[in-house]
């Protein structure tokens, strides 16, 4: 949120932490903003971790070099959206975050994950590029 005070101001710089820190692979750090009993889930892949210890667990034996690059992120109170590009050995793959919160701390996040696809002639006429955005959250 542009122009956040207060607490979605902290949570905001707290979210934007998780991100950098994942960024550099810095696990303590990337996962300090989940609750001991945090649940993430895949829908895409049907999957779900439940707690802290074990959404760490699954991250850490990725075997691809990745890197993240934050959009934007939105909310606030108790729900939260990142729009992020994380590229997996030099291939990109578009991720939407969706972080539920309880009293400072992500209980359930739910990720998306989409790859590229070219866009279709036919629409050539009717589309224009998506302008660069810089790697800052609105």
């Amino acid at each position: 949120m542009n122009g956040a005070i207060g607490p979605e101001a902290d949570f905001q710089a707290r979210l934007r932490e998780h991100w950098e820190a994942s960024e550099r692979g810095d696990a303590a750090a990337e996962h300090a903003i989940y609750a001991a009993d945090a649940i993430l889930d895949y829908p895409q892949s049907g999957e779900r971790f439940t707690g802290r210890s074990r959404i760490q667990a699954q991250r850490g034996g990725h075997p691809a070099e990745r890197h993240f690059a934050v959009r934007r992120i939105l909310g606030g109170d108790d729900l939260w959206v990142s729009e992020c590009v994380i590229t997996y050995d030099g291939v990109p793959t578009y991720s939407l975050s969706v972080m539920e919160i309880t009293d400072g701390l992500v209980t359930h996040e739910t990720q998306y994950f989409a790859d590229p696809f070219p866009a279709p002639a036919e629409r050539a006429a009717l589309a224009e590029p998506i302008p660069a955005r810089d790697q800052q959250a609105d």
